[in-house]
Formats: structure tokens, sequence, C-alpha cells
């Protein structure tokens, strides 16, 4: 069982939403907090209620911010990626500005900032990384051009991750929420099933971060079904199309 306790945790993507809801929980729990996203105001409203944070601004996108950006947040114990774009699109109606934005901040993002701790916490034999993936990483659905594919990437490069860093002393741990209502889901016309709070998803987070257990999906059982689409053969899947 992982103690945060005097711990410092550095959230990427922790403005609002999931990564907001975890911050709260996270300081409750003891942990000291670095607070990153792009608006520096939101960082600094959420910091202003916790116990012991700080805000370092950033925008994942920009390799020189990051750089920037990992010499302020200094010396962590552990790391959340939870940086997230998303707009729904279907291929017939592709943007690609949105869908190389979707890409880039889910995605290559997590490249940017991983790139910069995780030799760090290598060389160091100690460490805990959370990505924060999706069910829509699974499988490719409909009207998720740019935000499937960014999520997909981000379960392969965990898995490439738990490989390497076996034996090292380094967690690592991808935690695929389903449903949070959000500013991002707010967008969606169609009915979400099993539509969960922030502050639901967080605990479910939290609760994952407690345990070096390495893949944990969410909600149940939904993530259930998700998965199950994955192992369907394509006939089944794509049947009629």
């Amino acid at each position: 069982m992982i103690d945060f306790k005097g711990k410092t945790y550095w959230l990427v993507g922790a403005s609002e939403g999931l990564g907001r809801a975890l911050a709260q929980d996270l300081d409750k729990e003891g942990a000291c907090l670095v607070l990153s996203a792009r608006s520096a105001d939101r960082l600094q409203s959420l910091a202003d209620q916790l116990t012991n944070a700080r805000v370092v601004p950033i925008d994942v996108t920009d390799p020189d911010q990051v750089s920037q950006a990992v010499e302020k947040v200094g010396k962590i114990d552990g790391i959340v990626y939870n940086a997230g774009a998303y707009e729904p699109m279907r291929a017939a109606d592709w943007d690609s500005k949105s869908a190389i934005m979707m890409c880039n901040v889910n995605f290559m993002g997590a490249m940017h900032v991983l790139g910069e701790v995780v030799p760090a916490f290598a060389k160091d034999g100690r460490g805990d990384i959370t990505l924060i993936g999706s069910l829509a990483g699974y499988r490719g659905l409909p009207a998720s051009i740019g935000y499937s594919a960014s999520k997909a990437a981000i379960v392969s490069l965990a898995e490439t991750m738990r490989f390497d860093l076996k034996d090292t002393g380094v967690v690592v741990r991808i935690v695929n929420p389903g449903f949070i209502k959000t500013r991002l889901t707010q967008k969606n016309s169609f009915k979400m099933p099993m539509l969960m709070s922030p502050e639901d998803a967080a605990k479910c987070v939290l609760k994952a971060m407690r345990k070096t257990r390495f893949r944990t999906d969410f909600p149940a059982p939904f993530s259930w079904v998700i998965r199950l689409l994955e192992y369907l053969p394509d006939l089944i899947v794509y049947r009629g199309k």
C-alpha cells in the first residue's frame, strides 16, 4: 500500500475536472503537490485551497516549456499525466488542426514530460508514474478521430514502460476511465453510459495509485464491455459495414 503523506507529486493537467478533484484528494492524504496546466489562474485558485501546493504553468506541447518546468518542479516522488484534449470528430468531417492538437496534448505532451522525468527516476531507482488513459484507447470508436488514437498510444506507451522499467524500483500504472462529467464531455450529443462525476472518478484513480497494480479500468461493468470489444472479431464489430 502506497502512502502519499509527505511525498511530492507532480500533477500535469490539474486545473479542472478529474485533475482538480485528484489534487484535492491527494492534498487530504498529506501529499505535497506541484500543479501544472496552461491556466495559471485556475491553478492558483486550486493551490489556494490546498495545504501544500505550488503552481508551475506549462504547455505540454512545447518541449522548451516542458524542460524549463522540470527544472522549476525539482525533485519529485511521483507524477500523474492527466493533460487531455477532446473534440468529437468523424472521419468524414476531419479537421486536421483539431485532430493533431488532440494527439499533441494527449500523447506527444506525455512524451515530452516523461522524456524529462523517467530517466531520472530510473537512475534513482525509485519513482511513481500514473498515466491517465481512457477506455476509448482499447478500440477505434465512432466520431473519435484523434482522441481514440492518442489514448491508444498512451496505453501502448504505458505497456512499454512497464516492460522496460521492471525491477528498477519505478512503478508504472495506466488508469483508463470511462465518461467523466467535464467541459470536454459536454461536447458529446449522445448518451454517455455510467457517466461519473470528477470527484467519484478521482477516488477511483486514488485507489489505483495506492497499489502497484499496472492497469485499472473503470467503471465496471462498462469497462468490461469495452474490453470485450477489443477481443471480438472484426466481422462482428463492423458487421454491415
